[in-house]
């Protein structure tokens, strides 16, 4: 493929001081955007999408036979639709096994409690868990205990997360749930206990991923519901010795294969070999059926890219939806995907991915050259009627958009509305009836209007700064 050459974004960044840019989108794709845009508000197939893969697969967990079945649904549901070039591309997946898992507390007010294992949690002996409970509320005060004080004990981190538009909270609360079990380990409990990453008020327990490191696995990391962490901090702050009994069958299992799943709206013309990214994540935690997480983001995703696959006119850039596999539990396949397209990373122009639910697209934010603001500006122009402000030029574009991004590919960030998200979010109340009709419609609007104009301007959006950065639970710290 012929790869087309692109300026450094520092010379990029001088032209824009001394040069003014004549119109960046032409009037023409204007035009069209905007009817693309305007259909979607009235409808689109996005519903009947998330409804499918919910009720006909449900639960598809890394490895597991829902991921396989969803796999077949998604290669299924694109040639269906008629997407061109739908196929799949080998990942391999991590399995871990949930098992059962019972946790009490056996004194000095003995109760059961609604909990899950995290994800990577290792399980128990037999003959479970007995210790006493050892209270904080944050990874600094659990990283400042001694040996002394935690060997031989649980860890229980007791931060509760903050209920945000932005979903900022779940930032905090997700390092607990992530790095807590590593800090833990280090200084000789037997498990941790977090409350839960997530702001729902029902009796269920949100389950998320335990960041890979050395000793990751070593102990369980349970979290508890919100009602039964205040349970536990009750107990905690009368002043007795508090002591939990936890039994968990958690497991590791022989890595499994899946697959990113692709299918395309082929460009026509010069511009054909570049690519612009829609992206979402097959997968799922197994507590709920995946609707939210992320069964909206892969249908919006497919029904924005069906809007313009079934207009009138053929993009000039190819659009590329991904299904990316196992973002859950390690981004597997957004990984495997830089991977694989190491050699082609410079015609991906820019990306973009759905993963946080059905709420509205609220803000519209970008990481793109300097050079190309000005077609941000003029895309937010069409993106403003529908509700959306303009954001700043800092956004991260999702996580499967990461290992693309940190290789030099620009994103664009369509921000939802996350005031309700969490409250579903690796639980079981993640079900289809949390999904707004109309809120999803509205996703989709911005996704297509985004889309279709990156796909048909003649300019493109630069390049970033190579990243060979990485988060590592000890860098939490630094």
């Amino acid at each position: 493929m012929q790869i087309r050459t692109r300026l450094p974004i520092a010379s990029l960044c001088v032209l824009s001081l001394g040069v003014a840019h004549a119109q960046a989108i032409p009037d023409d794709v204007k035009e069209q955007a905007i009817a693309l845009r305007d259909d979607a508000m009235q409808g689109s197939i996005a519903y009947d999408v998330v409804e499918s893969l919910t009720m006909e697969v449900g639960p598809r967990s890394a490895g597991s036979a829902g991921d396989a079945a969803a796999v077949r649904w998604a290669v299924g549901k694109l040639k269906s639709l008629g997407f061109e070039n739908v196929h799949t591309d080998a990942v391999v997946v991590p399995h871990w096994d949930r098992g059962t898992l019972d946790v009490r507390i056996t004194a000095p007010y003995p109760q059961a409690l609604v909990a899950t294992s995290l994800g990577g949690s290792a399980g128990t002996a037999q003959e479970g868990i007995e210790a006493e409970v050892v209270r904080v509320e944050s990874l600094a005060e659990l990283r400042a205990l001694s040996n002394e004080q935690l060997a031989g004990r649980i860890a229980y981190v007791d931060h509760i997360m903050e209920r945000l538009k932005t979903g900022a909270g779940y930032g905090v609360s997700s390092r607990i749930r992530s790095c807590g079990h590593a800090v833990a380990a280090e200084r000789g409990a037997l498990a941790t206990i977090i409350r839960s990453a997530g702001t729902s008020s029902h009796r269920v327990a949100h389950t998320g991923n335990m960041r890979a490191n050395n000793i990751s696995g070593s102990i369980p990391g349970i979290a508890l519901a919100n009602a039964d962490a205040d349970i536990l901090t009750y107990a905690v702050q009368s002043g007795e010795p508090v002591t939990v009994r936890l039994h968990s069958s958690a497991r590791d299992l022989p890595q499994a294969m899946s697959a990113n799943v692709v299918g395309e709206v082929p460009g026509k013309g010069e511009l054909a070999n570049e690519i612009v990214i829609l992206g979402a994540h097959l997968d799922s935690w197994d507590l709920g059926t995946g609707a939210i997480d992320d069964g909206t983001g892969v249908a919006i995703v497919i029904a924005a890219a069906h809007l313009i696959l079934d207009g009138d006119d053929d993009p000039r850039r190819t659009i590329r939806v991904v299904l990316f596999a196992n973002e859950e539990f390690g981004l597997s396949g957004a990984k495997q995907y830089a991977q694989d397209h190491a050699d082609s990373i410079d015609q991906h122009v820019i990306g973009l991915e759905a993963d946080f639910g059905p709420g509205a697209v609220w803000k519209f934010s970008s990481q793109v050259a300097d050079d190309a603001l000005d077609i941000v500006a003029e895309l937010h122009e069409l993106l403003e009627v529908i509700g959306i402000e303009q954001g700043d030029n800092k956004s991260g574009g999702g996580a499967d958009l990461g290992p693309l991004r940190k290789a030099g590919m620009p994103v664009l960030g369509l921000s939802q509305d996350g005031s309700k998200y969490f409250d579903y979010h690796h639980t079981a109340d993640d079900t289809l009836d949390k999904v707004d009709r109309a809120g999803l419609n509205q996703n989709v609007a911005a996704y297509v209007t985004t889309a279709y104009v990156a796909a048909n301007i003649d300019r493109d959006f630069g390049r970033l700064p190579l990243d060979t950065s990485e988060k590592t639970c000890a860098a939490e710290f630094d």
